[in-house]
């Protein structure tokens, strides 16, 4: 179904889930999952020290989609942040591996606060069993400087739904050097589908 300009060029309608003609688009490309509760968030706590790369002993940020959920987690935006200087040079990226050895240390949060629960579970520390994961994203470089000082920007990366995690799958963070006590925080938002 297209709607016409007055130029007489057609254009998309969109309409809800239901067929009901939506006027306007509300907020920014991710308001539609925030608002029917299938937008999750997640981030560290307190600054973590990271472990070196695909360590079975993990420090970071993990988001799981646990064995059996029936949900499909589209990644759609990761974020980091320096408390200090990393104690040596290295790579942040994200891996996805199997979901062995995680468990739940830290409660995801629905966009529409309080609105839905997520199957989710998110770690910061975990002793993976089997396979290690595979780096599908490098995200920054972070390196050392010689003063106290913070001098290495933080960001946000949009994965724009590039990563999709079945049932018994994590993307978590990954780094090639430890970065040294209580140094850096992680965030993942996703949404969450049926699969």
């Amino acid at each position: 179904m297209y709607a016409k300009k007055r130029s007489g060029v057609p254009t998309p309608v969109l309409c809800d889930d239901t067929g009901i003609l939506l006027s306007k688009l509300t907020g920014g490309s991710l308001a539609d999952a925030a608002i029917e509760g299938r937008l999750f968030m997640a981030s560290n706590q307190a600054a973590v020290t990271t472990c070196t790369t695909k360590n079975n002993t993990f420090t970071g940020l993990a988001i799981v989609n646990p064995t059996g959920s029936g949900k499909l987690f589209v990644m759609h935006e990761f974020s980091y942040a320096l408390l200090d200087s990393s104690s040596g040079d290295t790579n942040l990226s994200l891996l996805v591996g199997p979901s062995a050895g995680f468990t739940a240390v830290i409660t995801p949060r629905c966009a529409r606060w309080g609105h839905a629960a997520s199957v989710a579970l998110v770690n910061d520390s975990a002793t993976i069993t089997g396979t290690s994961g595979i780096i599908v994203k490098h995200i920054a470089t972070i390196g050392t400087n010689a003063t106290a000082d913070l001098l290495v920007p933080c960001g946000t990366q949009d994965l724009g739904g590039s990563i999709v995690l079945p049932g018994g799958y994590a993307c978590y963070t990954d780094t090639t050097l430890a970065t040294g006590a209580g140094t850096i925080f992680f965030g993942f938002v996703w949404e969450e589908i049926d699969a």
